[in-house]
């Protein structure tokens, strides 16, 4: 991995955030306000006109998006170590379509593995400003 630090990992697909992941979400982690899962309401009553998903639901796909888009070859568990920065730039509306923007920040060898950081660009189709931008540290275990 080495090699890749200041690079491009990849690109992931488009992937659709629907009001039942929302909702999903939503009781999951007790956080039922209604710009999440009030339609009627937030047609009325949100700037948006619509529901959004929470922010942390958007950066919980960083798993999903380093999946898609690298292997570290010799490692045979993989955890999330914390992020060093997040920043939850726009909304992302129910039915929008986000894909993640990957590059390779940093790279340590470790005794048992690596420890590396992504830059994470959560982008919304169409839209200019990303979703959210988060530098997501993991740590792989050697095998």
């Amino acid at each position: 991995m080495e090699q890749h630090v200041g690079k491009e990992l990849g690109l992931t697909e488009w992937f659709t955030i629907d009001q039942a992941a929302i909702t999903a979400f939503a009781k999951l982690t007790h956080d039922e306000q209604w710009i999440h899962v009030d339609p009627e309401r937030a047609a009325k009553e949100s700037p948006y006109k619509k529901t959004i998903a929470h922010g942390f639901m958007v950066l919980a796909f960083a798993s999903k998006f380093a999946y898609e888009t690298f292997e570290v070859q010799d490692a045979v568990m993989g955890v999330n170590y914390g992020t060093d920065k997040v920043r939850f730039i726009s909304p992302t509306p129910v039915d929008a379509r986000i894909r993640g923007r990957l590059s390779l920040e940093a790279f340590e060898p470790k005794s048992n593995g690596y420890k590396y950081k992504i830059n994470i660009v959560f982008e919304i189709e169409g839209q200019e400003k990303p979703a959210c931008m988060a530098e997501w540290l993991a740590l792989a275990y050697a095998g």
